[in-house]
């Protein structure tokens, strides 16, 4: 078959496409990941056509039988692309003329490339959120399991990186947790936006067939239908929804790995990394460096890069498809592929990581941790928090300058700040954290409430 004569769209033109334009036009090596979704699309299509009266039922059997011989071809590796096949839809389709002859050209009969692509488009991407709510699940679990090892050891809590108060690590995990319960919401959210079947939409003004869009929308998982063929052509709206999802979810990873990065690191010393998650040096021997929490961290410019990309394609757009919407592919296929790599890592790494409970609890004893708690003291003595607060950074500094912590003011100390004759109170780590018995806090009765909460909202994802 020549090139001229594979193509959907010739009969319009006396002249070939230029080589050049042939080359920017093609999107076959991106997009020929969707043959299983094609195939089960136009089989649909076909199937509904019959029903309706649209074909016969020889044309049918035709059809359905050249598709699986498609099928077969496709998943054995044997189909054979060729030059006119500037996509997968029209590969497909050439296929199964050369084998159904005019049964195959007739399956087109009510539809469109641009209802059929974004069809194929929307029933991969709900596939994709399917397996990818699996991975999420399984990192979820992950930081569950460890959170309920490591309920009763203790680490600084930061902001601004700078040691702030003590913390149990299993709240710090479960942080990560609620994160990844949001992100699951989202995900759940894209999937239902690709739940919206275009198919039967046609080029823009749906068809003048009298085709049945909800038996083919049912036949191919789709939860209804599209209420405006422009928008169902002109929309790639599921997409960004899923790109967004994926944006934030590599946001959350980054910042997960950017904590093990640091943890892992000989100045905190928090955590090992199992050896299947590091790497070493090609110069230095000594190392062993923590790449899958760094790849997590630097794979968030990628994820809202894809995400930026595809709002870029979109807006200005004119109704309904345009040509431009041609790359929204790979952007989706960019950032599902990346996840795709990085859940199952991460998801290793935190599983296999060997905390380190003495060094984090060697960071929260002596030092001013508890500095807060000795102003909450006062103000339970009667005093404004304010005039504590000023009273503790006073006493903070007199400390700081002799190198000792609240276990070594001395009663100069105290009477610098303002604090003489103060009793203070037990400042430990431990007494710190039970302190904060309030919903959402470090208290150990507070950390068992949400991590069971936790895994109880993972258990119904």
């Amino acid at each position: 078959m020549s090139d001229d004569a594979s193509r959907l769209w010739g009969g319009r033109f006396s002249g070939s496409p230029a080589e050049a334009f042939n080359a920017l036009n093609a999107s076959l090596d991106v997009d020929r990941r969707m043959w299983r979704e094609d195939i089960l699309g136009s089989r649909a299509h076909a199937r509904m056509l019959a029903e309706r009266g649209i074909i016969g039922q020889d044309d049918l059997t035709a059809i359905d039988a050249g598709l699986a011989q498609v099928e077969t071809e496709m998943a054995t590796g044997t189909f054979v692309f060729v030059p006119g096949d500037e996509d997968i839809h029209t590969a497909v389709e050439r296929r199964l003329t050369e084998i159904a002859g005019e049964a195959g050209r007739r399956l087109h009969t009510g539809r469109s490339r641009n209802d059929q692509v974004i069809t194929d488009t929307l029933m991969w991407l709900r596939q994709r959120c399917e397996a990818q709510s699996a991975e999420l699940r399984s990192l979820a679990e992950a930081l569950l399991d460890r959170a309920r090892e490591h309920l009763d050891t203790l680490m600084p809590g930061y902001t601004h990186l700078q040691r702030a108060q003590p913390v149990r690590l299993a709240h710090h995990l479960l942080a990560y947790g609620w994160m990844l319960d949001r992100d699951h919401r989202r995900l759940r959210f894209a999937m239902d936006s690709a739940g919206e079947c275009p198919l039967g939409s046609g080029a823009l003004a749906g068809s003048g067939f009298p085709l049945d869009r909800e038996m083919t929308a049912s036949e191919l998982g789709f939860t209804r239908i599209s209420p405006n063929s422009m928008d169902a052509v002109g929309s790639r709206d599921a997409l960004v929804d899923y790109l967004a999802f994926a944006a934030q979810l590599g946001v959350h990873l980054s910042r997960l790995g950017a904590e093990f990065v640091w943890w892992s690191s000989d100045e905190a010393g928090f955590v090992v990394l199992d050896d299947a998650y590091a790497s070493g040096s090609s110069m230095l021997p000594q190392k062993r460096n923590p790449d899958a929490a760094e790849l997590a961290r630097g794979r968030a410019s990628r994820l809202t890069a894809d995400l930026a990309g595809l709002l870029g394609t979109t807006a200005g757009l004119p109704l309904a498809y345009n040509k431009d919407l041609q790359d929204d592919k790979h952007y989706l296929f960019d950032a599902a592929d990346t996840l795709d790599l990085l859940l199952p890592a991460i998801t290793g790494m935190v599983a296999t990581a060997r905390f380190r409970p003495e060094v984090m609890g060697a960071a929260v004893e002596g030092g001013y941790l508890a500095a807060t708690d000795l102003a909450d003291h006062l103000v339970r003595e009667g005093w404004a928090f304010r005039r504590a607060h000023e009273a503790v950074g006073a006493l903070v500094r007199a400390c700081s300058v002799r190198g000792v912590g609240f276990d070594g003011a001395t009663g100069d100390d105290l009477r610098e700040a303002g604090l003489d004759g103060v009793d203070l109170p037990s400042l430990t780590a431990e007494a710190s954290v039970e302190a904060k018995d309030v919903p959402g806090g470090t208290a150990r009765a507070r950390v068992v409430e949400q991590l069971e909460a936790l895994a109880q909202r993972v258990a119904g994802w």
